[in-house]
């Protein structure tokens, strides 16, 4: 038996998505609204989860959704219907109008400048649709899992293989007359693993995603990676305690440089709810390193020619050796600042930092004693002082060498000192976010280990 996903018709759709979103801007016009804003979404996707040489789960999934923001001059309210049906579209702007006229007024509220509305909508090869069947899905999860199983007999049990494909498309319009098109698809393969037995089981494992189904790795070897990486971990020791180098992996690494985006960001900002108030123009990196912003690239995980405002994105530098030249906003958090819209309303789109020479093993040799992070545990950062204490796992280093996997152990500093105190980015980029970062290696945190 075959079940295939049949792909999803694109250009027809999004015209008839098009439509109807005049539609529901006109009728805002009808109901008073001075402005309005509309979203409309169609999206489907296949996913198989397979389990000790078994399906686990086949699920289809089929999802479509409209919400609606309406400004009655500086009050406004959002509305939303999973249900696109003439009535239920007319309850939800009636709902959307009558709350707008009980708020209070914003002087801020209010569409982007029509000014700043996208002109160019470059193609950015994010559309790769394909007839996925459950059963080839199936296949991929089994290989995946049994490469994995098979890779090293102290691997024990499996939490799972997932493979995962969904194709997207997306409307947005408002009342300046503009209305703009989004589409794209995804790929997943990821794979959990256990290894060991009773008290001394450690899992781990790996995934791959992408827009285009043909550049995932192959099935074999991210179950082999995954196998790997479980095993490992077998065998902690505790840490030592005291001021040592830290040297975070690329796919942990980038949760420091999301640390910095939020901080940088215009709701944190004219809240006054980020450790980096008032910084503009001000070194939040160490001199040499750069973060590029590149809305348009190609195949990027979150590539767009224009903002959650419409708003066209150009490309340029958020850090300059160093240095930051400009916080991240959308038409909301600018005005509130008394500042111009960067085209970051819904946040940064694909983010490139400095890499340097040295690889991951060179940068483990160049840090001599302290401890590899290969995951985190917690959410022990306060944005408004920068205070980081979180939960950590990985390896610890003795002169220059993987000497022992650790667990349990909490490594603590402050933000703003951690950003400025990198010594090295490492060449080992991790592709698969639109942070793409190396490994990051910190020059001293406190680490709080069993010793």
């Amino acid at each position: 038996m075959t079940n295939k996903l049949e792909t999803c018709p694109d250009e027809p759709a999004l015209d008839r998505l098009s439509e109807l979103a005049c539609e529901v801007l006109d009728a805002t016009k009808a109901r008073g609204a001075s402005q309005a804003e509309v979203n409309l979404n169609e999206d489907r996707g296949l996913s198989v989860v397979a389990r000790l040489g078994e399906v686990e789960t086949i699920e289809y999934t089929r999802d479509r959704g409209l919400s609606v923001t309406v400004y009655f001059g500086g009050r406004t309210a959002s509305a939303s219907t999973g249900d696109l049906d003439a009535a239920s579209i007319a309850a939800t702007l009636d709902q959307a109008c009558a709350i707008a006229r009980h708020t209070e007024e914003d002087p801020c509220a209010g569409l982007a400048d029509a000014a700043r509305m996208a002109t160019r909508f470059p193609d950015l090869d994010l559309w790769h649709p394909q007839a996925l069947d459950a059963d080839a899905a199936i296949e991929r999860a089994l290989v995946c899992e049994a490469a994995g199983r098979e890779r090293d007999a102290r691997i024990s049990n499996s939490e799972g293989a997932s493979v995962a494909y969904g194709e997207g498309m997306s409307v947005y319009a408002n009342s300046h007359g503009f209305i703009g098109h989004g589409r794209g698809t995804s790929f997943s393969l990821s794979l959990s693993l256990i290894a060991g037995e009773g008290e001394a089981m450690q899992r781990d494992g790996w995934y791959d995603v992408h827009c285009h189904g043909g550049s995932l790795q192959s099935p074999e070897a991210l179950g082999r990676i995954a196998a790997e990486r479980a095993v490992a971990r077998l065998a902690p020791r505790p840490a030592p305690t005291g001021r040592f180098p830290v040297l975070f992996v690329a796919e942990v690494a980038r949760s420091l440089i999301g640390a910095l985006l939020s901080a940088v960001s215009g709701g944190a900002l004219y809240r006054r709810a980020s450790f980096l108030l008032d910084h503009l123009g001000k070194p939040v990196l160490p001199a040499g390193i750069d973060l590029i912003e590149y809305p348009h690239r190609l195949r990027g995980h979150r590539s767009a020619a224009f903002d959650a405002d419409g708003v066209g994105t150009v490309g340029s530098a958020l850090v300059r050796d160093g240095v930051l030249q400009r916080y991240l906003l959308g038409s909301y958090s600018a005005r509130k600042l008394g500042m111009e819209t960067t085209g970051n309303a819904g946040g940064v789109h694909n983010l490139d930092i400095t890499t340097g020479r040295d690889d991951f093993a060179a940068l483990v040799r160049g840090m001599g004693r302290g401890l590899v992070v290969t995951e985190l545990m917690g959410q022990g950062v306060n944005p408004i002082t920068g205070d980081y204490s979180r939960g950590a796992a990985g390896f610890w280093v003795e002169n220059g060498e993987i000497a022992y996997p650790v667990d349990e152990a909490t490594i603590a500093g402050n933000l703003k000192d951690m950003l400025l105190s990198i010594e090295a980015v490492g060449s080992d980029v991790d592709l698969r976010s639109h942070i793409r970062t190396g490994s990051i290696l910190v020059g001293q945190m406190t680490v709080a280990g069993g010793e």
